[in-house]
């Protein structure tokens, strides 16, 4: 038997499926917000038949939702500030990181003061062969550092800086390759470099990016490790 709050949403052009909550027909309109629901409220005091009031254990069930709906608004606004504090990142954070050096996705890197680079490569999947080559700057091949049989996840690697022939190959920047394979199938490969932080820039944006030697502006969020 239909009610007199279910003639109402009809008329009003909204559709009721058992208990569930309400929604609006019309286009782009899925969700009943706050106002809506006063206002369907209201609609149905001002069409309910005098003969046949809306009962008052429906219209107390009714207010309850009402009050349940303000509720949550207004902790899902709560709570998407909380979210919004949690996993910003302050002026300070981002100042922090100025002068240390970090490890990050990127494939460029200079020379450490002893020489040589260090850095990982993250692995998709197990690897049966990985293997990391050094370039100089015009993309000729310095050292390929054999790393061999290696586990799905991050393997670390360390060059001394000298090639293939043993000579020193200079302060870089250098170019990180990295080739690896699972019983002949390409494995997906990430090369992360160690490189100073050497500022930070869009702190007006509320989203701070790090400028990194020989990588640019990176998020803070790509930083694996901090030296």
């Amino acid at each position: 038997m239909t009610s007199t709050f279910d003639t109402t949403l009809a008329n009003l052009g909204i559709q009721r499926t058992g208990t569930t909550t309400p929604t609006v027909s019309a286009p782009g309109a899925q969700t009943l917000g706050q106002a809506d629901f006063l206002k369907l409220m209201t609609a149905q005091l001002q069409n309910q038949d005098p003969f046949n009031p809306v009962d008052n254990t429906q219209m107390v069930a009714q207010m309850a939702q009402f009050s349940s709906l303000s509720g949550i608004t207004e902790m899902s606004s709560t709570l998407k500030t909380i979210a919004a504090k949690l996993t910003g990142t302050s002026t300070s954070d981002a100042m922090s990181y100025v002068g240390k050096t970090v490890l990050t996705e990127g494939s460029t890197a200079f020379a450490r003061t002893t020489g040589g680079i260090a850095g990982a490569v993250e692995l998709g999947d197990d690897a049966t062969d990985l293997s990391v080559t050094i370039q100089d700057a015009n993309g000729a091949t310095l050292k390929t550092l054999n790393l061999g049989q290696t586990a799905k996840g991050t393997a670390e690697f360390d060059w001394d800086g000298t090639t293939d022939n043993g000579q020193p190959a200079g302060n870089g920047p250098f170019k990180v390759i990295a080739t690896a394979t699972n019983g002949g199938k390409a494995v997906t490969t990430t090369p992360l470099v160690w490189a100073p932080v050497t500022s930070v820039t869009d702190i007006s944006s509320g989203n701070p990016k790090l400028n990194v030697a020989g990588l640019g502006a990176i998020a803070i969020s790509s930083v694996r490790q901090v030296g």
